[in-house]
C-alpha cells in the first residue's frame, strides 16, 4: 500500500485509508478529552485507547448507515426546531454505541448525552481545523 498517491490530475494526496485513520485518531483524541475533562461518561480505564477508538469507529459506521435514515424520518422535526433536533439524533447514535459496547462505555444520563453530542461536534471541528487539515495539506500540491 502506498502512503502517497498521485491522482489523475497530478495532485499529490494521502491514501484514503491513511486519511481515514488520521481522522479516526483525531476523533479518538476528542472522545478521550471529553470523557476525562468533563467526566460526563466513563470508558473502560484498562483499555481506554482501544475502547475509545472502537467507539469512534462504531459512531462512524452508524453515522454512515443509520443516521441518514433517522435524519430523513425526523426531517420535519429538525426543520421545525431549526436544526436543534439534530443533536437528538447524535445522542441516539451515542446511545446505540453505549448499548453495543455494554459496560465498556457508560453514559450516566440521557440529558448528558445531548451535552456530549454538542461537545463532540465542537471538539471534532476544532481538532479537524487545527490538527487534521494542516497534516493533510502538507501532502497536497497544486
Amino acid at each position: 500500500m502506498r502512503l502517497i498517491v498521485v491522482g489523475k490530475d497530478n495532485k499529490i494526496r494521502l491514501n484514503k485509508i491513511i486519511e481515514w485513520i488520521i481522522y479516526m485518531i483525531g476523533y479518538t483524541i476528542s472522545f478521550i478529552l471529553i470523557s476525562k475533562m468533563f467526566g460526563t461518561f466513563q470508558i473502560d480505564d484498562d483499555h481506554l485507547i482501544f475502547y475509545s477508538f472502537l467507539s469512534v469507529v462504531l459512531i462512524y459506521i452508524l453515522n454512515k448507515t443509520i443516521k441518514p435514515i433517522l435524519f430523513k424520518l425526523t426531517l420535519p422535526i429538525t426543520g421545525t426546531t431549526m436544526g436543534l433536533f439534530y443533536f437528538v439524533i447524535n445522542a441516539v447514535i451515542l446511545k446505540l454505541v453505549d448499548i453495543i459496547l455494554g459496560d465498556k462505555l457508560n453514559f450516566t444520563s440521557y440529558w448528558k448525552l445531548f451535552f456530549i453530542a454538542l461537545l463532540l461536534a465542537i471538539t471534532n471541528v476544532v481538532i479537524e481545523e487545527l490538527i487534521i487539515k494542516p497534516i493533510l495539506r502538507r501532502f497536497k500540491r497544486s
